[in-house]
């Protein structure tokens, strides 16, 4: 993208959150061990947060010096917060980490022949030298910090079929944001369950996977997805957010969207021996969602 264009991308309010989903872990403040605990407590007491739009916004701006700063400095000191049952929880940012997490996947990406853009672009929008220079940076701080991990992971153009198996349908939570110029969005569709719930209809669902289907890519994402769950303090809460992706897709069909009632229909089917109706499920699934995909390529 040329540097012009970058430049007033950044300095814009309008920017919007790219169409990415996410999956976030709140945990409860007595969860962090100190001097991390006493920063997040007296986080917790602003009155007003940053939004996902605003760390959009801030690597927007690393993106303009030449050449680009691709992982930040320094690592966030920022959060959501949010309110369980009175207890307050905090859902790190951890955007260095996670820069460095998106630039491995990349790099991976570019080796496997699998990006979505063509190569001569990313070199020129990532130079290789740069790409070269973060991964070596990130080697080194894995060897201090072996047991550091995310609390949020993100999904481009599409929201994995994983995800879903932890929420059921009454967590689902679509609604027009109060706050919707700042949030970059017209939509929020969002599911959000206590890690208790998560865990245990992860551990049904591999389950009826197992016994019924051949290890493949949605096992192995489920218990990648199971021995993260495992890192957080059970108390924590657990939150799928369409993100950027409910700008995306048009309104009625936000509105219909219930995939993961669809993911639990599939497994009840598939437990009681009823292949039709799993079969019915998971092609609403695939439906939807390659719909979705195939916007990225739209001009």
């Amino acid at each position: 993208m040329p540097w012009s264009w970058r430049k007033r991308v950044a300095e814009s309010g309008s920017a919007l959150v790219p169409y990415a989903a996410y999956l976030r872990i709140y945990e409860p403040l007595a969860a962090f061990p100190e001097p991390e605990r006493s920063h997040w407590i007296a986080y917790a007491k602003q009155s007003r947060f940053p939004t996902a739009q605003d760390e959009v916004r801030r690597a927007l701006r690393d993106l303009l010096p030449v050449p680009p700063v691709v992982v930040p400095e320094r690592e966030s000191a920022e959060a959501f917060v949010t309110e369980v049952d009175g207890v307050t929880c905090v859902c790190p940012w951890r955007t260095r980490l996670r820069s460095w997490q998106a630039l491995t996947a990349l790099t991976q990406a570019a080796k496997d022949q699998e990006l979505a853009l063509p190569q001569p672009v990313l070199d020129a929008a990532l130079p290789p030298v740069v790409r070269r220079q973060a991964a070596a940076d990130y080697e080194r701080w894995r060897e201090r910090n072996p047991d550091a991990r995310p609390w949020i992971r993100t999904a481009l153009w599409h929201v994995p079929v994983r995800w879903f198996v932890l929420f059921s349908d009454e967590e689902r939570e679509f609604a027009k944001p109060e706050t919707g110029e700042e949030s970059g969005q017209q939509f929020v569709l969002r599911y959000r369950a206590p890690m208790v719930q998560a865990r245990r209809r992860l551990a049904r669902g591999l389950k009826v996977l197992r016994d019924e289907l051949e290890e493949g890519p949605l096992i192995e994402g489920l218990v990648d997805v199971g021995r993260w769950l495992e890192e957080f303090h059970p108390r924590s809460l657990v939150e799928l957010d369409y993100g950027g992706l409910a700008h995306a897709i048009p309104e009625e069909q936000l509105a219909g969207d219930h995939s993961a009632a669809d993911v639990a229909d599939g497994l009840a089917a598939l437990r009681e021996g009823d292949g039709e109706r799993a079969g019915a499920a998971y092609e609403r699934l695939t439906e939807r969602w390659r719909a979705v995909r195939e916007l990225q390529f739209a001009s």
